[in-house]
């Protein structure tokens, strides 16, 4: 299980890597929520989102042989190329398992990084678990979970120690942290770390309409499964079901979830670009839509949102960005 010392041990092996995300705002964001608004702005991170974190401390903290016969990765893209670009660093092989529709801008990145793709049909079944176990066991590589792994975890928690470190620096003592969740490795890790460095801040999940297992498995206390895997613009955090490392840090750490429209997503993205200037993709804009469209639903005079991610296909981000005028 992952704990606050593994995450700072990660942090240690992450600095002169990894950039340190701030902490952005925007009066115009905060007259739409009725709140102070804080954005972590993780499509700024190496490789457009927050899983460089977890991919370069979970490649980082194998043993020298074992990294060196390379990595193995599943993911719809950010999860991806963050695995690609730390195995690229440390100059071993990768091998990354994507789903043959994930955005072509996803596939098309993490092969430019350097990995092998292979794509399977997630809509017709297949199971990319089994694809991966078999390359694991054919060539001797590494499987790095994209969630539920303890060292992606502890990497992915860095995220909520900057988080800590810039809202006591504010004097921020108490307000919800909203994270953009699929299979739960940001929450946990930030939701960890906040226990240790900023225990009046609460992690939240936020997920799609419809892929709300995370908000489902949060109110039932046990984990709940979503009957699709996929027909949703938030592709980077659709998940069939939080994970088994995962869900025991969230429920004993988190806050109710929160779940947001698809058109709810695209309208954060559209004043995310306005703004502040940030590209985002759906998925990692669902924080920042529940922290502006679901005020009723959260406490406090300020509210902290992840952006996890800014992997985003033109034609999607066009189809944002249509709506920019009506919301100004």
């Amino acid at each position: 299980m992952t704990t606050i010392d593994m995450i700072r041990a990660a942090a240690a092996r992450l600095k002169g890597h990894a950039r340190r995300t701030p902490l952005l705002s925007s009066p115009f964001l905060d007259e739409i929520a009725g709140r102070r608004v804080l954005i972590k702005p993780e499509c700024l991170q190496h490789t457009g989102s927050f899983k460089y974190r977890g991919g370069r401390s979970a490649v980082s903290a194998l043993e020298g042989a074992a990294r060196a016969r390379g990595v193995l990765a599943y993911s719809s893209g950010n999860h991806a190329q963050g695995v690609a670009l730390a195995a690229r660093e440390f100059g071993v092989p990768s091998v990354i398992i994507m789903p043959a529709d994930a955005p072509d801008l996803k596939i098309a990145n993490t092969r430019a990084l350097g990995a092998e793709v292979v794509l399977y049909d997630r809509a017709g079944g297949d199971s990319r678990e089994a694809i991966g176990n078999k390359i694991e066991s054919e060539r001797g590589m590494t499987l790095i979970k994209p969630f539920d792994d303890p060292q992606v975890i502890a990497g992915q928690g860095t995220t909520g120690l900057e988080i800590a470190e810039d809202a006591n620096a504010l004097g921020i003592s108490r307000a919800d942290v909203l994270v953009c969740c699929g299979g739960g490795g940001l929450t946990s890790g930030i939701a960890l770390a906040l226990e240790a460095d900023a225990p009046g801040l609460t992690a939240r999940t936020c997920e799609p309409d419809g892929f709300d297992d995370a908000k489902r498995s949060l109110a039932s206390g046990q984990i709940e499964t979503n009957s699709a895997q996929s027909g949703n613009l938030c592709d980077a955090i659709l998940t069939p079901a939080p994970g088994q490392l995962t869900f025991p840090i969230m429920q004993r750490l988190c806050g109710a979830g929160l779940s947001v429209s698809e058109e709810e997503c695209l309208h954060a993205m559209a004043l995310a670009w306005g703004r502040l200037k940030l590209v985002a993709e759906p998925g990692g804009a669902a924080a920042l839509a529940a922290a502006l469209f679901r005020p009723d639903e959260i406490d406090g005079d300020t509210v902290i949102a992840t952006i996890s991610g800014g992997n985003v296909d033109a034609a999607i981000f066009q189809r944002a960005l249509n709506s920019y005028g009506d919301l100004t």
